[in-house]
């Protein structure tokens, strides 16, 4: 049974992403700055500890980031898998990535682990605004209280956000197929959710530039681009859909 066939055949399908669908719109991947941040490493900008010493070379940081996302776009990956959400096969896409691209491409339920660069929070009061486009005061401040705002994205050294989490969990447990996208599968413990999935009996379907991690616990590993492979894939699911139902 080929990818498209199990997909068409899925109950309760899931995407898991990372940073390679996001790479393919233009966002450079956290390790691959340039420019200006190839002076620092990421971990000396996403910490707590950084932030609470220099707020301001943090947030330079995140609004060149933030410019970044605003002026990128999503992908054909992107909308193959908000089309595939359309059909009724994907129910979810859980996602490492903080850039709200699978949302702009259409996508409804989107659990984001790491946050979102288009929401600050407040330090002091805990208040949560949502961003259209990057912050134009470096570092913003709250109109509540006026503390200093952060970007509501999950730092090194702290925990993934419960709710999401917990979401993400039981999407795994009950999915019969987790489509595994353009992740390295060693950021954890988001990277445990395919194998939450695996050990609830789901069919892993990878695909990926490169193997992973993740790639020896695949049933399936497609090597190639998300733009280019999900697309077919889409179109390959709702030919089988559509056959299903003239048959039917």
């Amino acid at each position: 049974m080929n990818v498209a066939n199990v997909l068409a055949a899925s109950r309760h399908c899931i995407v898991f992403t990372g940073a390679g669908i996001s790479a393919e719109s233009g966002v450079p991947t956290f390790r691959g700055l340039g420019g200006l941040w190839e002076r620092y490493r990421p971990e000396e900008l996403a910490t707590p500890e950084a932030f609470a010493r220099d707020p301001e070379l943090v947030w330079r940081w995140y609004k060149w980031r933030q410019e970044v996302v605003y002026n990128a776009r999503p992908n054909p990956g992107h909308m193959a898998i908000a089309e595939l959400e359309a059909l009724g096969v994907v129910k979810a896409v859980v996602t490492q990535n903080v850039d709200g691209l699978h949302q702009r491409a259409g996508s409804r339920r989107v659990v984001e682990l790491h946050g979102s660069l288009w929401r600050t929070r407040c330090t002091k009061c805990g208040a949560v605004y949502k961003l259209e486009r990057p912050v134009d005061e470096v570092p913003p401040r709250c109109g509540k209280c006026g503390g200093l705002l952060r970007p509501d994205v999950v730092w090194f050294g702290e925990p993934l956000p419960r709710d999401a989490w917990n979401e993400a969990v039981e999407l795994a447990k009950i999915s019969d197929v987790v489509l595994v996208v353009g992740t390295s599968g060693v950021v954890y413990p988001a990277a445990y959710i395919p194998h939450i999935a695996k050990q609830g009996g789901a069919v892993v379907i990878e695909i990926n530039v490169e193997p992973s991690a993740l790639t020896p616990m695949a049933d399936y590993f497609i090597r190639g681009r998300a733009g280019e492979v999900l697309p077919q894939i889409a179109e390959e699911v709702k030919k089988r859909l559509r056959t299903r139902l003239y048959t039917s």
